[in-house]
């Protein structure tokens, strides 16, 4: 008997230990160190060869901070028609591209892929077009690079600078004729220095990814960060808070951005 209980304990330890090392590590994802800041909170990337389209592109990391301005409360700013910005007239998906979520923060994967499949539904609706960033699945390889251009459009989570909630990365052709400016890729990283949760109408001390996560699908559409403090109720109005949960859906003002490029 006492053997029994020897060998269990000693299984016991060897499979603590195993899953302990087999937990992974939190990534880091801080800005590259050649990233140049153009305005305020969107860097730049530089040029990189697309495969898919033969083009030179660039690429824009844009910053979402954690700022006191954004608190609470779920009113919308009605006829708005100032409070909303595109990243350049024309530059827009024209070709569909499926994406992929990996989970992280302690949140569902099902749960990741349902909202962030809701809140492009919700862009697309407002643009009366039903497929611009595609089908989404659960991540089953690697995270790749956010900051690198390649052939993923990725969800994840990691370590971001302090004070950033999350980065959008965004790569295109934003110059030029209008008619040839257009996206290739978009990846979005989520911060584990915050804590995240499915509801922060009940969990009112964290990060609602619903919230933060529509407003960086305005940024893998097209959508520029909106900083005019009359303009703070709008979904891409560019801070956010603990507890927020009033970008959930649209504004008009966001409404009217989303079909100029669409």
């Amino acid at each position: 008997m006492k053997k029994i209980v020897m060998f269990v304990s000693v299984l016991s330890l060897i499979l603590n230990v195993n899953l302990t090392f087999a937990k992974p590590a939190d990534k880091g994802f801080k800005l590259p160190s050649n990233a140049i800041e153009v305005t305020p909170n969107v860097f730049s990337l530089g040029e990189a060869y697309d495969m898919k389209s033969h083009k030179l592109v660039q690429g824009y990391a844009i910053v979402h901070k954690k700022n006191g301005q954004a608190r609470g409360g779920n009113a919308k700013p009605k006829g708005s028609t100032t409070c909303y910005a595109v990243m350049a007239n024309g530059a827009k998906w024209k070709n569909v591209e499926d994406w992929e979520v990996f989970p992280g923060a302690g949140l569902d994967g099902n749960f990741l892929l349902d909202r962030l499949t809701h809140s492009i539904n919700t862009w697309e609706t407002a643009a009366v077009n039903q497929n611009i960033l595609g089908s989404g699945s659960l991540g089953i390889g690697p995270v790749v690079d956010p900051y690198t251009l390649d052939n993923e459009n990725q969800v994840s989570f990691g370590t971001l600078e302090s004070g950033t909630i999350a980065v959008t990365v965004v790569w295109g052709i934003f110059g030029g004729p209008t008619s040839n400016r257009k996206l290739v890729a978009w990846d979005q990283i989520y911060n584990t220095n915050f804590q995240w949760t499915e509801d922060a109408l009940i969990e009112t001390g964290k990060m609602d990814f619903w919230n933060i996560a529509i407003h960086e699908l305005g940024h893998s559409m097209g959508l520029k960060d909106i900083y005019n403090s009359s303009c703070s109720d709008v979904t891409m109005y560019g801070y956010g808070t603990e507890g927020e949960t009033k970008k959930r859906d649209l504004a008009p003002a966001d409404i009217t951005g989303i079909n100029i490029l669409y």
